[in-house]
């Protein structure tokens, strides 16, 4: 009867042990300086797209239901108008699980960039995304600058100023702007 107590115990452990043993391996989280992760992912209309090579990208990992991304938007919206024409490309990639929701919100908020649809969030977690919404800068390279997460004001002086220096840093040895 005394040895049970510590028998349960071992017993708990050594199963709590085998099932952690089990679980697997947590994505592997893209970092600054890395390059960035290849992806097909269609959008509204089911075509199939990936990251657009030899651009400045901004990429947006987001859902219609999260607060902050509903925040964010207006102000990415602003910023595709502000510095598309420079050739910022923004694709914005939703994990919502039903394409009419975010059909609804790329007409509520008249988003003129790309949209792509991560129903199974396969894509967020190969960047190791798990709060959103979550952005990553990519220069031309495709190389990740920068790692952003929360709701961002775009139009902020501090990241107008780190965007447009990322657009007008040399090309092949031509400088942009």
């Amino acid at each position: 009867m005394k040895y049970r107590f510590p028998l349960a115990v071992l017993l708990l452990l050594g199963l709590g042990a085998g099932l952690y043993v089990s679980l697997p391996e947590a994505p592997a989280v893209v970092k600054e300086g890395n390059p960035s992760v290849d992806f097909n992912l269609p959008d509204l209309q089911g075509a199939m797209h990936g990251l657009p090579k030899g651009e400045v990208t901004l990429l947006n990992f987001w859902a219609t239901w999260c607060p902050p991304c509903r925040k964010e938007m207006p102000s990415m919206v602003e910023l595709h108008n502000k510095l598309g024409s420079r050739g910022l490309k923004i694709v914005a990639v939703s994990v919502d699980r039903k394409r009419s929701d975010l059909s609804a919100f790329v007409r509520e908020f008249q988003i003129p960039f790309q949209v792509l649809h991560d129903i199974d969030s396969t894509v967020s977690r190969r960047y190791g995304v798990f709060r959103y919404p979550e952005t990553f800068l990519i220069d031309r390279q495709g190389r990740i600058r920068h790692h952003l997460v929360g709701g961002i004001d775009w139009m902020s002086q501090p990241l107008l100023d780190t965007l447009e220096g990322m657009l007008n840093e040399p090309v092949d040895g031509v400088r942009q702007g």
